[in-house]
């Protein structure tokens, strides 16, 4: 008997490792770095998450130009990575070929939705934690003037924005709320310099808080806010320590989460395809509130954005999403 369970345990044993070898995670990040302090850098965070607590490694490519996405995706998918997890919008017409040709591998896609049987698309309710920025500067706003800095002019990034000024106007109807976006294209992701050039131009026509919704441009915003002794706003990961006293606020979105789930449902037998959305409800988006920022929010803000919070998810207040139409209602 005690012979037959030690074959038994040493028999579970070798699955458990079968199931670990056969999963072959990987990651394509978007343009702009993995170590973006943002958007990539949340994917990494993920997948550094699932190989700390799971010993399975896992293989990632940082594209340079909007042009290597699809190549990347193919070599994973041929070398026999599954899943492979496209971070980025960018690559959804790439993803679609490429989940095409191997169907039997599994696909995330972050940021936008295909209808494919091997791909799970993962989308967030940015405007949803937008409109509690929106809420928090202008509470912060001595100027009852606040900016945004987007980075690749596109309508995801214009929902950030929305959300942000219905926030903003919500909780100051006078308020005035300035917007530049840095490019239009992948580029727009990558350039602090003309972050920085374009929150000080906002900041030199009054505005004292600035939202970055921007990617690594979004470094150059925070820095010069800080360097001109204004108020900022992160984006994606919690970008609060950068420049402790000066980030208002990180409206954080969860990417990590999405790629550490996508990482274990695969592991576990579980993952699924279809389209899932994360906003306020499911904790896919939020702002974030830790010790860096603090001495800035005050127990009115902190109040507001509670109540905000619990208005969204009840359904109280509808935050109208820029995607849906193209349009933002300035009231």
């Amino acid at each position: 008997m005690k012979k037959s369970l030690l074959t038994l345990f040493a028999l579970a044993a070798m699955s458990a490792t079968a199931l670990a070898a056969d999963i072959k995670p990987a990651i394509v990040y978007g343009t702009g770095g993995k170590f973006d302090k943002s958007f990539n850098e949340a994917a990494f965070n993920g997948a550094e998450k699932f190989k700390k607590e799971t010993g399975v490694a896992y293989r990632d490519f940082e594209p340079t130009g909007d042009t290597q996405g699809e190549q990347a995706l193919r070599n994973f998918a041929s070398k026999g990575f599954n899943p492979v997890i496209a971070v980025s919008f960018a690559w959804t017409s790439a993803l679609q070929k490429v989940a095409a040709e191997y169907p039997k591998t599994q696909f995330v896609l972050i940021d936008d939705s295909l209808d494919l049987p091997n791909v799970r698309s993962v989308k967030f309710k940015e405007n949803e934690g937008s409109y509690l920025a929106g809420v928090m500067a202008a509470l912060a706003s001595k100027s009852g003037k606040v900016g945004f800095v987007g980075g690749m002019d596109i309508p995801l990034i214009r929902k950030f924005e929305c959300g942000y000024e219905q926030g903003a106007r919500a909780t100051n109807p006078k308020i005035e709320v300035f917007q530049n976006m840095t490019g239009t294209t992948g580029a727009a992701w990558n350039d602090p310099v003309r972050g920085g050039e374009l929150t000080k131009n906002q900041i030199d026509q009054g505005a004292d808080v600035v939202y970055a919704a921007a990617g690594a441009t979004g470094l150059g915003v925070l820095q010069t806010a800080a360097d001109n002794k204004k108020l900022s706003i992160g984006v994606d990961s919690n970008q609060n320590y950068l420049h402790p006293g000066s980030v208002l606020t990180s409206v954080v979105k969860r990417v990590d989460l999405a790629v550490y789930n996508a990482f274990t449902d695969a592991k576990n037998g579980k993952f699924t395809a279809g389209t899932q959305e994360l906003g306020l409800k499911e904790e896919g988006v939020g702002v974030a509130m830790d010790e860096h920022n603090k001495p800035l929010v005050t127990p009115d803000m902190k109040a507001a954005v509670d109540k905000a919070t619990a208005d969204i998810i009840g359904g109280t207040i509808k935050v109208h999403d820029y995607t849906t139409d193209n349009a933002c209602p300035k009231s």
